[in-house]
Formats: C-alpha cells, structure tokens, sequence
C-alpha cells in the first residue's frame, strides 16, 4: 500500500496539488489521468520519491518496494542487459555484487565461509537462484532476443532500450509498481502480453497511458487529476468517462433549471413589486430567490479540441486503384507488388511490421515519393489530405501561429478568422501568437489537424495521427472521424482508435498484402491471417 498524505505542489502561482489525500491498495491497478501539464509524470515522482513536493508525505507499508518505469535511456548504457533488468531489485543486485565479490576473494577464510552462508540464506529468500531465468523470461516477453541479453545496453536501439526498462521495473514482484507510458514501444504482441501481466500482478500498480485500450484492459479504478485534487473512481478508463460525462451533465442540467426558475422569479418581482395586490407574493418570490443556489461550476484543466471534417463534396465511384507497388529503400524491399482498390466508404487501417512500409506507400499515394515500379491512380472527385508521421518541416520559420493557419486558410479570411478557428483548437488569447518553431508535438498535431480540416477533402490519409496527443484530443479525434462519411487510409497503434474506426484492413508483408473485411480485434485473433502471413513471409 502507498499513501499520498495532504501533498501540495505550485509552480508559481500555478498550483498543481492542493491538499491530496489518496490511498492505493494492493490488488489494484490505477490508471493515472489527467490533461498534459496537470502534472500525472510529476505525481508519480512524488510517490517514487524521486521529487518532493511543497508539503505533505508519501508513506508506504513496511519492507514494501517500489519498482518504477525509469525514463532514462542512457543510465544503464555500461551495463549488460540480463544485469540493468536485475538491478531493478536493488537489494537483490546488491547482495549477488556481495556474493560474487566473496567467491572471486583469493585468500577465501573460514570467516568468509561463515558470511558466505549467511548470504546464501539471505539469497535463497530473494528468490535470487531464479533472477537470471526470470529476468531472460521477461526480456524475451518483451521482445528482447535471447542474443541481446549479455550484450551492453549502449549497443541497443532505443526502442530497446525502453523494454529493457520496462522489464527491470516488473522484475522481482515489486509491491507497488510505478509505469509511465508503459506501452511506448511495443508491439501489438508484447503489449497483449503486459496487460495480461498486470492482470495477474496481486500487488498496487499506479499506471499513466494515452492507450485507452490498455487503460480498459487492466485498470481497476481511474485516479483524476483535475482541479487541482485527485479523485478516484471505481472501474476502467471507459467506465470514468461515462460517469463524469453523466455527472457534468447532470450538474449542467440541474444549474440550467435553477437559473430558470430564477430569471422566472425575478421578472414577477420585478412586474409586480410595486402592484400592492401582488406585493405579498412578490415578497414571497424575494424569500425564494435567496434560496435558490446555482452552484459554481470550477473551470477544468481538462479540454477537448473541436475537431470537425467536412468534405466540401462526396467521393464518387471510383476513389483509389493501386496496381503493383514495389518500392526498395538502402537495400531493403519494403514494398513488394502491392496492390489494392479503395471503395467507397472504407475505413482502411494499413498494418505492417515494418513502419517504413506504411510511411512509404501513404508518400508515393500523395506524390512525395516516386515508386520503383507499379502505379495508382485517383478518381477524378477525389481530393485527399496528408497528415505526415514526420512533420516537423512544416514548422520552421519565425511565423506565429495564426499566420502559420492563414497559409491554409481561404483566401479571404484573415486574423479574425484565424483566431477563432485556433481557439477551438485550444489556442486562445496569446497562445495564437506563438512562434510556431517553439511549439510541444502535441501543439503541432493539433496544427496539422487543422490543416486537414481547412482543405475540406473528402479522403483523410494519416500516419500515426494519435502520436504526442492527450487523451482528450485523442478522443476528439476519434469522435471527429467516426462521424466522417468518406473515405480514410490511416495507420495508428492506439488500439481503440483503430478497432472503433475501421471495417477493412490491409496488412503490408515481404510477399505481398494481406486484405480482409473485419475489425482489428477479429484481425488479430483470426487464425487464418496469421497463417496467409507466415506464408507470405
């Protein structure tokens, strides 16, 4: 168990924490949210003890360890990968250093034969006889080859890296188990496998994701970050959502009454007031009017960008005819004979285990990119919008941000124009004046959303559109498209982003495409795909 005791934090006149009690209880798994900047990362280093707040405690059970999900890729590059896992338990890292030091001595005493069996006892209770093989087994879960395993972190990729990380803070049954955006990386696999992972852990896990999917999957409660407090509710991230909808509209509804009945009160009494025959129930309306209480609603950290796409005409029959892609890059073929036609009305989500494949074939549809062989051909109604994996290029320059959208914008349209379509996008007031090189990922993908949105196209292609985006553009976003009645070719990991939005899938392999009508759920449990992709290979 771990405990948040009265816990306030302020940056400045920013106040983050104010007063936070929170108990978390073993057998738990609390999905942490919040909106970017209301401070999830910081609260989870406050219970790590790795900051401290301005006041206020954090206390844990007796012998209790904490595991925590480290962020730094290079802390661990002079150790061997079996070893950084490991040394996820510190105690049990220390005394295998112990143990180890005592059998290299030359001059090996019988003193030292009685330490040694003291070590040996305290080892054995470690469960340390088996930190090796539990240690390869997690890496090997997690997509770290075997061959990797005596290797030194530095030699590893960074995506790597990461799992590696991620395996040293499940190592050894910690107690309480600290994860910040623990999916960041992994595939479709490795990710099936944590949240069952964390299914069976009977410890307390506190957990930050934007995965809604992986939220539902293995959250018990939802801990929100919101007006400066954390409350905490029973059930996954779907469950919360719907129950502080309810509750907010309730509240609305109930305020929009009260408000009613007040203006109704208010002109009676200021219709007869001065009427002597009715002055005694104007008095009385006066009685009930200072009764009536309109509560005040505080204004949330929480803010869902209004994302809209309007095709400014429908696609016709012909949309899309991709015949005999093939396209090689440094060496390696990354698309080979890729063929397909695009319908009306599809939803594709293209798949692919290499990532390189996916952004190559959406650059040659829209003419960055040249193919080696093959062709594709629009119909003549369709007009397309690109939103790039990489789009950092469009944001160079010492342009502000309302001279950025105005590049994108009709022609007529000017400041005014640009500041109320921005402030829909979260940029009001002086965020519409940023410089547009200083702005954070998730900034640009609501920039590049933008974009989309003003070309009125009638068919989306996006590469990873969820990537740096909170949970509530994320939610826009997906509410935004699901009401989209065109057409869209898009690729993403977030796996409820892409099982609510498609009804076709197209899986990019060494041999070919794998095409099938069903949802992503149905593609990934289907046998018969997973035998087409082990033939294609």
């Amino acid at each position: 168990m771990i405990c948040a005791n009265n816990i306030t934090l302020a940056y400045g006149k920013r106040i983050l924490f104010k007063d936070v009690n929170i108990k978390f209880a073993p057998g738990n798994c609390y999905g942490l949210i919040g909106a970017n900047g209301a401070g999830k990362s910081t609260f989870l280093k406050i219970l790590a003890k790795d900051m401290e707040a301005d006041s206020g405690s954090v206390s844990v059970g007796p012998r209790e360890r904490i595991a925590v999900l480290r962020q730094d890729h290079f802390a661990f590059d002079e150790e061997t990968v079996l070893h950084t896992v490991i040394m996820g338990h510190e105690a049990l890292y220390k005394l295998m250093a112990e143990r180890d030091a005592l059998y290299a001595k030359p001059d090996f005493s019988e003193e030292d034969g009685i330490k040694s069996g003291e070590i040996e006892l305290e080892f054995a209770e470690m469960n340390g006889y088996e930190a090796e093989p539990e240690a390869a087994i997690l890496l090997n879960n997690l997509g770290i080859a075997e061959a990797l395993h005596t290797k030194k972190m530095k030699e590893l990729e960074g995506g790597e890296k990461v799992r590696v990380l991620l395996a040293q803070a499940l190592f050894g049954n910690p107690d309480i188990l600290l994860l910040d955006e623990p999916t960041n990386n992994l595939d479709i696999k490795s990710i099936a496998w944590l949240e069952e992972f964390l299914f069976r852990f009977q410890n307390t896990v506190i957990v930050v994701s934007h995965d809604r999917h992986f939220m539902n999957q293995v959250c018990t409660h939802i801990a929100d970050i919101d007006f400066s407090k954390i409350s905490v509710y029973v059930g996954n991230y779907d469950f919360w959502y719907q129950a502080s909808q309810l509750n907010l509209r309730q509240k609305l509804s109930e305020n929009k009454k009260v408000t009613e009945r007040a203006n109704d009160l208010k002109a009676f009494i200021q219709r007869f007031s001065s009427n002597a025959s009715k002055s005694k129930q104007a008095t009385s309306r006066k009685k009930l009017l200072e009764k009536l209480t309109i509560e005040d609603l505080p204004v949330s950290t929480r803010k869902y960008p209004f994302i809209s796409f309007r095709p400014e005409r429908s696609c016709g029959n012909v949309i899309l005819e991709v015949e005999g892609l093939t396209t090689t890059i440094d060496g390696e073929k990354v698309l080979n004979n890729v063929s397909f036609i695009v319908n009306n009305g599809d939803k594709i989500a293209f798949m692919s285990q290499n990532s390189v494949a996916k952004t190559t074939l959406f650059q040659i549809l829209t003419g960055e990119m040249e193919p080696d062989a093959g062709s594709f051909k629009w119909g003549v109604t369709i007009s397309h919008s690109y939103f790039p994996k990489e789009h950092s290029s469009y944001f160079t320059g010492d342009k502000n941000l309302i001279d950025w959208l105005l590049q994108f914008s009709p022609p007529k349209e000017g400041e005014s124009f640009a500041r109320t379509f921005l402030g829909r996008m979260l940029f009001s007031g002086d965020e519409a004046t940023k410089k547009i090189d200083i702005l954070s990922g998730g900034e640009k993908v609501r920039c590049m959303l933008s974009r989309m949105m003003l070309a009125q196209s009638n068919v989306l292609i996006l590469d990873e559109p969820t990537n740096h985006l909170d949970l509530e553009s994320i939610t826009a976003l997906n509410d935004s498209l699901l009401k989209f009645q065109e057409v869209i070719l898009f690729t993403s990991h977030d796996h409820e982003f892409v099982n609510t939005l498609v009804n076709r899938i197209i899986e990019l392999t060494p041999g070919g495409v794998i095409d099938r009508l069903m949802t992503f759920d149905e593609y990934i449990e289907s046998a018969e795909v997973a035998e087409t992709r082990e033939a294609m290979a």
